[in-house]
């Protein structure tokens, strides 16, 4: 899980807004820990002391981005890298801390869809637009772990077609939260 981003748009960090009585970021984590997934790696960087004294993250593993102002390609190295130091994972989930409202049919249903697909990257499309979670496989983790820059993997995906299934979901994207009234939308 992605959160080590320093929230420049709100203006403070989204990671602690209250979200229902419980930091957004705390809310994100135990959302993810009923995934069909483990172990749960999230990605902090900017403000991660204050984020880690104020959120429960109920057993994740946590690793701080000294580079998180490089952006969020230095997330998914910081990520990747300790995923495969630590887990004898063949999957990964790339989600991300700030959106909170994944339907709960996505992520096992890319899992559902990977071991047949031949491909190394499932990536959900809502109504025709790409979204997260991320399901990429380990053969992709050291292009992963290779990126640069304040751009994710979405580039690379669509450079590389034949690595990715799309899976469709008749829902809208789940939407990030960025700005001020992105909060009420919570709600």
């Amino acid at each position: 899980m992605l959160a080590a981003g320093g929230s420049r748009r709100l203006g403070r960090p989204k990671q602690l807004l209250d979200w229902g009585g419980r930091p957004l970021l705390e809310r994100v984590v135990a959302a993810v820990q009923t995934w069909p997934a483990s172990p749960v790696v999230v990605v902090l960087g900017s403000c991660a002391e204050d984020i880690l004294e104020r959120t429960d993250l109920g057993g994740a593993l946590v690793v701080v981005n000294p580079e998180w102002e490089e952006g969020i390609a230095s997330s998914l190295r910081a990520g990747f890298d300790l995923l495969a130091q630590e887990a004898a994972a063949e999957w990964a989930f790339v989600a991300l801390g700030d959106q909170p409202r994944i339907p709960p049919e996505v992520p096992p249903a890319l899992l559902a869809a990977a071991p047949d697909s031949g491909r190394d990257a499932i990536v959900p499309v809502y109504r025709y637009q790409r979204g997260h979670p991320v399901l990429i496989g380990r053969p992709l983790w050291p292009r992963m772990m290779s990126l640069a820059g304040d751009t994710g993997a979405a580039g690379l995906l669509r450079a590389h077609p034949g690595w990715v299934l799309e899976v469709r979901f008749d829902h809208s994207a789940p939407a990030d939260v960025d700005l001020p009234a992105d909060i009420q939308d919570l709600f």
